[in-house]
């Protein structure tokens, strides 16, 4: 089972095949993209978890960092550089990331710096995490009748939900429920981000910080189920060292 997918922008073979096994390792799934504007592409219509790009590509690696931050989905993914030695010129771009990999590269240095990433990358995977999930919901709407569904998946950001009932976009609306294994119901203002037939999404917009860390708490232990053991472990200990900050 992978913890999450890694964009890796390269078109040295060594160096893929170099990152592919290390992030496997990992459990991290890598996607392979060769060519600038396919992956600025990628970056528009798939969540990665890290992106990984090769500085070999110039200037033209600005543009991939740059979409990286004002992507919807991964704005918030963990950057890395991988740079041609310590004296090459790619200052501001290296800037743009948050780990980097110096030439020449090895099994071991790779390793090295991914250790220190790692938690980073479990966090993002936890705050993207959507668990399927169908539990009762209320949706209640303002002058109109109150709707009764299904949720399909829930993340700490909102859930699907299954319903043949006609909404707007942008419509904003309560959303009860209550959390599998928990007795304290929610009821959290939000707002639909998207519409398909039979389903729909909503945004949560006031969470309390109770709520919040009931919900995120409950997802963890999902995420948590899904894993390999040795990621268990750090998984645990990842969410220890949240606590305590």
């Amino acid at each position: 089972m992978s913890i999450g997918l890694a964009l890796l922008v390269s078109k040295d073979p060594i160096t893929i095949q170099q990152f592919t096994l290390a992030l496997r390792e990992l459990s991290i799934s890598t996607h392979v993209c060769q060519e600038v504007p396919e992956s600025i592409r990628l970056l528009n219509s798939r969540k990665f978890e890290a992106v990984v790009v090769d500085l070999s590509f110039g200037e033209l690696c600005g543009s991939i960092l740059d979409e990286v931050r004002v992507s919807p989905s991964n704005r918030t993914a963990i950057t890395f550089a991988i740079g041609g030695g310590a004296m090459d010129s790619t200052a501001a771009l290296r800037s743009k990331t948050s780990f980097v990999f110096e030439r020449p590269i090895s099994m071991q240095s790779i390793r090295s710096i991914l250790k220190p990433a790692y938690g980073l990358i479990l966090r993002e995977r936890r705050r993207y995490f959507r668990c399927p999930a169908s539990i009762p919901v209320t949706i209640l709407r303002r002058n109109m009748a109150e709707v009764r569904c299904h949720s399909g998946n829930i993340s700490e950001g909102g859930m699907a939900l299954i319903s043949f009932v006609p909404f707007s976009l942008d419509e904003e609306v309560q959303i009860q429920f209550t959390v599998p294994g928990h007795e304290i119901p929610f009821s959290v203002k939000s707002t639909v981000c998207w519409l398909k037939s039979g389903h729909l999404g909503v945004r949560f917009l006031s969470l309390s910080s109770e709520q919040k860390s009931q919900l995120q708490g409950w997802l963890s232990r999902k995420l948590e189920a899904t894993l390999p053991e040795f990621v268990t472990e750090k998984f645990r200990k990842e969410e220890v060292s949240s606590a305590m900050v």
